[in-house]
C-alpha cells in the first residue's frame, strides 16, 4: 500500500504525510521539481522530468489496488481508478467508478466554456480549512479500508 500524490500545486501535501505516517505507509510526492526533500523515512520525493503530464504519467504507472492517490487531475484519477487504486480529491471527495467519468465529463466541458469565452475568469471556489479537514478524514477512511 503506497499513498501517491500528484503535488504539482496540491495544497494538502502536508496532511497527507502527517495521514501516513501515523498509518506508516510510504508516501511518494510527484512534481515536475521544487518539492524539498523529506526528513520523513516514509516520504519519497519524486522529480519526473518537464513535460506535459510527466507526473501524472509516472503515477499511473505504478498506482493500482491497496493505493490511494491524490489528485486534482481527472484523466490521471481516471486512469487510476480503472487500475484499481482508490483516489481522492485534495477536498476529500472520492473519485469512484460511479462517478469519475462524470467528473471528467464536467472537465471537458468546462475547457470548452472557457476556450468559447475568452474573458470567463476564475470560477473555482477558493480552498479553505473545511476542505483541509475533510481530506483528513476521507484520507482516514481510505488507509482503513485499503488495510481491510
Amino acid at each position: 500500500m503506497t499513498v501517491y500524490v500528484d503535488a504539482d500545486a496540491c495544497p494538502v501535501k502536508a496532511e497527507a504525510e502527517r495521514v501516513a505516517t501515523r498509518h506508516r505507509v510510504p508516501l511518494v510526492l510527484v512534481s515536475n521539481g521544487g518539492l524539498r526533500p523529506s526528513e520523513n523515512p516514509l516520504v519519497e520525493v519524486v522529480t519526473v522530468p518537464e513535460g506535459p503530464d510527466a507526473a501524472d504519467l509516472w503515477i499511473a504507472e505504478r498506482a493500482g489496488p491497496g493505493d490511494v492517490v491524490v489528485t486534482a487531475d481527472m484523466p490521471l484519477a481516471a486512469r487510476c481508478v480503472e487500475a484499481g487504486a482508490q483516489v481522492l480529491k485534495p477536498d476529500g471527495a472520492a473519485l469512484t467508478e460511479a462517478n469519475v467519468r462524470e467528473a471528467l465529463a464536467m472537465r471537458d466541458l468546462m475547457t470548452d466554456l472557457r476556450a468559447a469565452d475568452p474573458f470567463r475568469q476564475g470560477g473555482g471556489r477558493s480552498f479553505g480549512k473545511a476542505d483541509r479537514s475533510r481530506f483528513l478524514d476521507a484520507l482516514e477512511r481510505a488507509l482503513r479500508a485499503a488495510r481491510r
